[in-house]
């Protein structure tokens, strides 16, 4: 096997665009396979074909595709020319040494040039795979299933296809900020917008001088684990303590946690700027805490210029908390620490918040103050998979 064939489904349904999101799942496929032993990536009609070296490491080439947004399903294949002795001959190579009870030979015929229709390459094939293994056939349920792709220059045979996440390849919806805190619910959501082809930067509010690295040791955690996704990250980590305190001064308890989120919301659009973000990714999942109420998550919208994007609104705890265990995410999000959001907080926080009654709540504040003093409090720790390995091997 000295191929992998690479499918996309989602991209398949763009027509005039196709080629960037194509280009896209290219560069990010090269990227994270870097140091594994592939030889280069290229585009074939509707799916993508990585070349390997002899060396090729296939079950980290494995592990590391299955985390490429784009990536609808993978399998390593043998390369065969375009003509039924050849493609039956390689299919015979495929399943040398293999044992099973049943089998299917599954056709996809790419070129329609060719002379044999699907069922006859099947037919053909099928029964030299028969007389070899000495199996029934199962189209339904085989315990093995050998795909034949019959392309315009080549054909190739496949037997275990894959499952990738599927979406769209990362840095082909362009760029957001994503507020992560530290918790379950964040991650996912930056899981999932990667997943619609976000490039993320990362934006944690930590209670320093207050509170200690707990929650910061955390999410460094999680912005390394995320990175494998989209490669490159930035994570920009925000002193946020005396922007909490200078709030407690001034406002009455019942609203504090909903400014304290109205001014993550423009300190992190303030970070947006920097990094030519063009919208804010929360966590947020409706009703799930105080500031999360439909009326206090338009409050805090308010403050907001950019799009504020929430792919959890409409999950609930046990639907996140799934997908945190299955991206790898959970283990490390209830880790306990010290999260900003719990310092200074209020016993019974407002659930109803008006817009003018934040307005008339900010008035003794120093808002552009409070901004540029935190960002003056910010550090960046970058992070970029695979950790110190470049070039893709010739």
């Amino acid at each position: 096997m000295n191929r992998i064939v690479v499918h996309y489904h989602e991209i398949a349904l763009k027509r005039g665009n196709r080629s960037s999101f194509v280009t896209q799942l290219v560069d990010n496929i090269e990227g994270i396979l870097r140091g594994t032993g592939i030889r280069r990536v290229r585009a074939a009609p509707g799916r993508l074909v990585v070349h390997l070296k002899p060396n090729a490491d296939w079950p980290e080439i494995s592990r590391r595709l299955h985390w490429v947004f784009g990536v609808a399903n993978y399998a390593l294949a043998l390369r065969s020319r375009r003509n039924i002795d050849d493609i039956t001959a390689t299919a015979l190579d495929a399943i040398d040494g293999k044992r099973c009870a049943s089998f299917a030979i599954r056709t996809r015929r790419a070129d329609k040039t060719f002379p044999l229709q699907s069922p006859e390459i099947s037919a053909i094939v099928g029964q030299a795979v028969k007389d070899r293994l000495q199996a029934r056939v199962d189209l339904d349920n085989p315990e093995m299933a050998v795909t034949i792709e019959v392309l315009p220059r080549e054909a190739f045979v496949s037997i275990e296809r894959r499952p990738g996440p599927g979406g769209l390849p990362v840095g082909s919806s362009g760029r957001a900020v994503c507020l992560l805190s530290g918790g379950i619910d964040s991650p996912v959501a930056a899981y999932r917008m990667m997943g619609r082809g976000c490039e993320l930067d990362f934006v944690h509010f930590h209670g320093a001088p207050y509170q200690d690295r707990s929650s910061r040791d955390k999410v460094v955690e999680l912005a390394r684990l995320l990175t494998r996704h989209q490669l490159r990250s930035q994570l920009h980590l925000v002193a946020f303590g005396e922007v909490q305190r200078q709030i407690v001064t001034a406002v009455q308890r019942p609203f504090r946690v909903v400014l304290y989120r109205r001014m993550m919301v423009r300190i992190a659009e303030a970070i947006a700027a920097r990094v030519e973000a063009k919208a804010l990714v929360t966590g947020e999942s409706l009703g799930q805490v105080a500031s999360q109420t439909l009326s206090n998550m338009t409050v805090v919208e308010h403050a907001a210029t950019l799009p504020m994007l929430r792919p959890l609104v409409g999950m609930d705890k046990i639907e996140i908390r799934a997908q945190a265990e299955r991206i790898g995410t959970y283990e490390i999000s209830i880790q306990p620490d010290q999260d900003c959001c719990q310092l200074f907080v209020p016993r019974h926080p407002s659930t109803r918040m008006s817009i003018e009654e934040a307005l008339n709540a900010e008035v003794p504040l120093d808002i552009q103050g409070m901004i540029d003093h935190s960002l003056s409090q910010t550090s960046v720790a970058e992070f970029e998979f695979p950790e110190g390995v470049t070039g893709v091997g010739t």
